[in-house]
């Protein structure tokens, strides 16, 4: 392997005991580089992989002093295994396992009826957003905020309600051998957690940095004394703040490295990668790869199409199925049949257990709060999709799906494409701008807002995963943006 400067000095700073932060830029080789590291070592090591996939994936490349392993897994070794009676427990729905709590009635908050089920949900994700974080106890804090419930007193009432439950469901979750509450991985991995274990190894690698639960955080942290700490992952990537995550690279006490030759992609695609790159204020700025041939411009066939949200790639699906080709979606559909069957009980007058729309009691309630509500904007386009098609037909078309190994084209949404690659990609229209702001131009011509950094971070990995052809279709608006122009 002939090593690029950087990575050169990355081996350098890590070989002379240095805690490092790797920020590795989309195809650099960000795995191979911690494997070139731990290769050229006598000592032992961990890695602590995103998920199972990656980690069995790294195990196979790095050398055998190197225990790939997710933190879960360390932690079930630890002590989740005295857990696996209530690992192996049946589903039930939220609603059973609130009964069991306690939770039997109807509660008004403002102008919402809050059932049950709801409540239920709440509880239940207050304790999921506690074992993501990085405290000690559970707090207000972590009582989430509920669609339709979104203003401070309404959610402080919430918050009044769920705590109890929550705290008692935390007390059932204690015990291995029975509970009411389904035990799952989050919850052995914050016990675990809770008491400050020491991971005896002579180093310590972080993959995706950028996307870590703070739990995972602490735990890593806390090996500092003992360990030399190394995280790599890409700040410009770090998608999934929605759901815990937090990028805690720019925060870590070590030496600050980069990786910005990309392998996957040629010069002119790093350009436009660049661009997205400066929006978000990222640390780093790419290269590509000379020769390779990645070209800018439409693409008829793509391998993949890439939507911003799951009702876009809906639209995609339906619409490729009705030009009669073959169509995969990332992840499968089951987001999208469930979303189709929530819309359906709304129609038919029942109530949804779907977690979007678990508080609106009929289909024309939602409809008039994805209208009219400045927080229901992005329900709109599920909104539309239902009262076009209707649901049998969105039914219909999840249970058209293919493989991807026998698809003519795949289409995923950007969150679920992080991490892979195809040869040429098309950008799906629902990537759409920013509205106007009040101030106009000389012309008179109303002057668009500002690009959200998360925005310009899920266009950065939107485009980045093409090696060959790239067709920036729906993000075609940002070259007329006064923030669009490449640095």
């Amino acid at each position: 392997m002939t090593l690029t400067d950087e990575q050169t000095t990355a081996a350098d700073r890590f070989h002379a005991g240095d805690h490092l932060t790797l920020q590795a830029g989309a195809g650099t080789g960000k795995t191979s580089t911690l494997a070139l590291l731990a290769h050229r070592t006598k000592r032992t090591g961990r890695y602590l992989a995103y998920n199972k996939a990656i980690a069995q994936d790294a195990a196979a490349r790095f050398p055998a002093t190197v225990t790939c392993k997710t933190a879960h897994a360390l932690a079930y070794a630890a002590i989740g295994h005295r857990y696996r009676t209530r690992l192996n427990g049946p589903r039930q729905p939220s609603w059973k396992t609130g009964q069991d709590l306690g939770i039997t009635k109807t509660i008004r908050i403002g102008d919402r009826d809050l059932s049950p089920r709801a409540l239920s949900y709440a509880t239940l994700r207050t304790i999921t957003r506690f074992c993501h974080s990085a405290d000690p106890a559970l707090a207000d804090h972590h009582v989430p905020r509920l669609r339709s419930l979104e203003n401070a007193d309404d959610h402080s009432q919430l918050t009044q309600i769920v705590m109890p439950f929550a705290r008692k469901a935390w007390a059932d979750l204690q015990h291995p051998m029975s509970g009411a509450v389904r035990f799952d991985h989050d919850h052995y991995l914050k016990i675990w957690a809770l008491t400050c274990p020491r991971i005896p190894t002579d180093f310590l690698l972080l993959d995706e940095a950028q996307d870590t639960n703070p739990v995972v955080e602490q735990i890593f942290n806390a090996q500092r004394d003992h360990a030399q700490l190394v995280m790599v992952g890409d700040s410009a990537q770090a998608i999934y703040q929605w759901r815990g995550a937090r990028d805690i690279m720019t925060t870590f006490r070590g030496t600050a490295l980069t990786l910005s030759k990309s392998f996957r992609f040629g010069p002119r695609l790093a350009t436009e990668a660049n661009r997205w790159l400066a929006i978000a204020d990222a640390p780093l700025r790419l290269a590509g790869t000379e020769t390779i041939p990645t070209t800018l411009g439409p693409v008829e066939q793509p391998d993949a199409i890439l939507c911003r949200t799951n009702v876009g790639a809906m639209h995609e699906v339906m619409h490729l199925l009705e030009a009669e080709l073959r169509v995969a979606l990332t992840g499968g559909g089951e987001s999208l049949r469930a979303l189709a069957r929530a819309a359906d009980d709304l129609r038919a007058g029942r109530r949804t257990s779907h977690p979007e729309l678990l508080l609106f009691p009929t289909w024309g309630d939602l409809q008039d709060y994805a209208g009219n509500d400045p927080a229901g904007g992005d329900l709109q386009p599920l909104v539309d999709l239902v009262d076009t098609h209707g649901t049998d037909a969105i039914l219909n078309a999840v249970h058209r799906l293919d493989s991807e190994d026998t698809a003519d084209v795949t289409v995923s949404t950007a969150h679920k494409a992080k991490g892979r690659q195809w040869g040429s990609i098309r950008i799906a229209a629902d990537f759409t701008p920013p509205r106007d702001s009040d101030e106009k131009d000389d012309k008179g011509r109303p002057i668009p807002g500002p690009i959200d950094e998360a925005e310009a971070r899920l266009a950065y990995v939107a485009v980045t995963r093409a090696r060959h052809q790239l067709d920036i279709g729906g993000l075609t608006w940002v070259n007329d943006h006064p923030d669009g122009s490449p640095t």
